[in-house]
């Protein structure tokens, strides 16, 4: 098939997207497919043909290659943030009929949002710690936020995925200037109370057969949390698959992870990240677009599992496609 792999973005995430393409372009040669980088920075999206680049025509899905007309059967999202984590690029590929590798637009966007993802699923009896939406421009009770979720805690972006504008905020004072720097990632913030824990994350994919849940990666970092520097910087953080918990705990997290899988309505490859007190499992998020570089868990996960990339990436489009 022709595959158009849509990468960048208008979020900070933009280099990691452009990374995840180029890998999953590899694999996707691999099981044999014709692959495009299509480039989406705002309105303008651009079609990657060695070292130029041509327009992309929104109102057909083609471009013009040395005047033959290349038109796409399948598209695969890497793009991390805005718009391609949000709901946005799905609602526009649902609108041209075109299928896809992800979530549909109400899911990405509903798992996209920290905040409202956390309390749709509590509805569900899903554990997670308590939390406070700030919101941009509108008058905050910092005292009541802070008695609600106690310190330490974490100040976060509400939508985004890989770790800019994240703080561990240890004392009252130090509040303000964290939520001041994720605003300006995201309009609205989330405070989320700090457990002490074991961090674990755990992949998920849908193919024919069913829904695959991956073995748990167990996370460790010298840096305060796993930020951007723990998770694209070598050395800085271990990253153990399977993770080193109990067998049963393991199970209650994979569980947790398939019932939200399921809850979300989530559809290809996912990640849902978790701290592990004790035996109780905390839900953290969800990230409907993954990492898919040489660094990311997804693909440790999968080897882990003596499964390779290319046939993985296969089963999904084969599910999507219902081949």
């Amino acid at each position: 098939m022709n595959i158009a792999i849509f990468t960048g973005g208008d979020s900070s995430e933009y280099v990691i997207s452009m990374k995840s393409a180029k890998q999953v372009l590899k694999w996707l040669d691999a099981a044999g497919h014709t692959c495009y980088l299509v480039e989406v920075r705002k309105d303008k999206w651009s079609v990657h043909l060695g070292k130029k680049k041509v327009a992309l025509d929104k109102n057909s899905f083609s471009f013009l290659n040395n005047e033959e007309k290349i038109t796409f059967d399948f598209i695969w999202n890497t793009i991390h943030g805005t718009p391609g984590e949000d709901g946005k690029m799905q609602g526009f590929f649902d609108i041209m009929g075109i299928p896809y590798s992800c979530s549909n637009q109400f899911s990405s966007a509903l798992t996209f949002n920290k905040y409202t993802c956390k309390s749709f699923l509590k509805q569900h009896n899903v554990l997670t710690p308590e939390s406070s939406l700030v919101r941009k421009n509108l008058e905050t009770d910092l005292e009541a936020v802070a008695e609600m979720v106690g310190f330490p805690c974490f100040v976060k972006p509400n939508s985004g995925g890989s770790s800019f504008g994240i703080a561990k905020v240890v004392r009252f004072e130090d509040l303000k200037s964290a939520l001041e720097e994720a605003l300006e990632e995201d309009d609205e913030a989330i405070v989320e109370r700090y457990i002490k824990g074991t961090e674990v994350t755990c992949g998920l994919m849908k193919n024919r057969e069913g829904i695959t849940v991956f073995p748990l990666t167990e996370i460790i970092t010298e840096n305060e949390f796993f930020d951007y520097e723990a998770k694209y910087t070598v050395g800085k953080a271990q990253e153990i698959t399977p993770a080193r918990i109990d067998d049963d705990v393991s199970k209650k997290c994979q569980d947790m992870a398939l019932d939200i899988y399921k809850l979300c309505n989530s559809t290809g490859i996912i990640r849902v990240d978790f701290i592990i007190k004790g035996n109780q499992v905390y839900f953290l998020e969800l990230n409907s677009i993954p990492g898919m570089t040489e660094e990311s868990i997804i693909p440790k996960q999968v080897h882990n599992m003596g499964l390779e990339m290319p046939t993985v990436l296969q089963q999904v489009i084969d599910e999507v496609l219902g081949a």
